[in-house]
């Protein structure tokens, strides 16, 4: 049986679309091995958000290579298809697949050879119109499911149209039914991810329209034994009213927005093309907190993008020191080619870029921590995972508290209800167990 082996770089839409790729294998009768080890093909699913997309990828190349010579290394991803030729011409990589191609890696296997440049597959991105649907299948606890793919938007900074295309989705009868099957192998919650997930029901070139993110919401909630919903991150114009109020009723959508902010400065707003201006997000989380007051809400933030002055600067600082939110992802600008960005004057120098990425940083621990001290004493369900670290375990309450216990094996993969007493030195929630069943398995292990 010939062997693959995996590795992927990136965001969890990417990680769901090399699980896919796995099962593609798997059903070919191939193996599935550690990257670490040998492997007759390396297949590298790779990223163009990092900062260091081109040194990663040649990291990862040359693990493969240390650990069989001999063996093919194919990469795919965003990445393959802004940079097809420079990864081609890469020491060990034997081909490279577009976005058009990466769902096609078997076919190209027969005839494959080690050479001294690698073959590129690809196709300009204009052409890339199909929808192809995946999801993780590594982690039982918690399955991410792409919806949606690609981007219509133009935000100035980004690279992600140019490596995905245009905004398309599946549909929400296609939706269901991986769900099912999701549901069918132990998952207890699944993530509904994409690129831009809100524009969910967007489909082909002319951007139809017959499907919107609130019609999956509500057809979602009818699948028995699905426990939990998770919406992965969606921009503030698509968090309407009306999907705000159905996750504030639903008895499977958890209360946890992660939506894109970027700055808190108007002028940097319109410097990146967003389609939203500041008091529409403050709008949306005041919406969401009215119907949910302990629902969280993450954020992502770019610090450094070109024109941000100190005081600008110091107007998003400000801004979300008064923003009723959970958390931050923050996010240091760096030029990507072929972006109106990477040719803006006032350029911020990089030593000033991370010190604001520092500050920000350190906001969003105090912010997580006030989150968390103001839920002590109320109860949430908590899905517990797999992973053990020194006698611990860790898992999610519905509102995104990051929980650890004393390690059970009875409790993995298990919701429970779970009493939040305190927050230790280290951020993390500690709890006690409400339900009188998993207290008299705690109190028998």
């Amino acid at each position: 049986m010939q062997t693959v082996a995996f590795h992927t770089l990136g965001c969890k839409l990417n990680f769901s679309e090399t699980s896919t790729l796995a099962r593609q294998f798997r059903d070919a009768g191939w193996r599935k091995a550690d990257f670490s080890g040998p492997a007759d093909v390396y297949v590298i699913n790779t990223c163009s958000v990092t900062e260091n997309a081109d040194r990663e990828c040649r990291q990862i190349v040359n693990r493969a290579m240390a650990s069989n010579p001999d063996g093919k290394v194919i990469v795919v991803g965003c990445y393959a298809q802004l940079k097809p030729q420079e990864i081609a011409d890469m020491p060990g990589v034997d081909l490279v697949l577009g976005a058009s191609e990466k769902f096609n890696v078997l076919q190209y296997l027969h005839n494959l050879q080690k050479h001294q440049h690698g073959t590129v597959i690809s196709c300009e991105i204009e052409d890339v119109k199909t929808y192809i649907s995946s999801y993780s299948s590594d982690d039982r606890t918690r399955v991410f499911l792409k919806v949606q793919d690609g981007c219509d938007y133009s935000c100035t900074f980004c690279t992600i149209p140019q490596a995905r295309g245009i905004s398309r989705s599946d549909n929400v009868k296609n939706v269901i039914s991986q769900v099912v099957k999701i549901v069918a192998s132990g998952a207890q919650e699944i993530v509904l991810t994409g690129v831009n997930l809100g524009d969910f029901g967007v489909s082909g070139e002319q951007a139809t329209r017959n499907e919107k993110f609130i019609d999956l919401a509500k057809a979602l909630e009818s699948v028995e034994g699905l426990n939990r919903i998770r919406i992965s991150s969606i921009e503030p114009n698509l968090v309407t009213d009306e999907v705000i109020q159905h996750v504030a009723a639903s008895k499977k959508f958890v209360p946890h927005f992660h939506i894109p902010l970027q700055s808190g400065s108007d002028i940097m707003l319109k410097a990146m093309r967003r389609r939203y201006l500041k008091q529409l997000y403050v709008d949306r989380v005041d919406q969401i907190k009215s119907l949910m007051p302990h629902a969280a809400i993450g954020v992502d933030v770019i610090v450094g993008f070109p024109g941000e002055t100190d005081e600008l600067f110091n107007e998003t600082v400000q801004f979300l020191k008064d923003l009723d939110i959970s958390y931050l992802h923050v996010f240091t600008y760096s030029e990507r080619a072929n972006t109106p960005a990477s040719e803006m004057k006032e350029v911020v120098p990089v030593i000033i870029r991370k010190q604001r990425n520092k500050i920000l940083r350190n906001l969003s621990i105090k912010k997580q921590r006030a989150f968390y001290e103001s839920q002590v004493g109320r109860t949430w369900p908590v899905l517990f995972e797999a992973e053990k670290q020194e006698g611990f375990m860790y898992g999610y309450s519905s509102n995104y508290i990051r929980v650890a216990t004393k390690h059970n094996d009875q409790l993995v993969n298990k919701i429970v209800s779970c009493k939040i007493t305190g927050v230790s030195s280290e951020g993390l929630a500690e709890v006690e167990f409400c339900d009188f069943e998993n207290r008299q398995l705690i109190s028998a292990h």
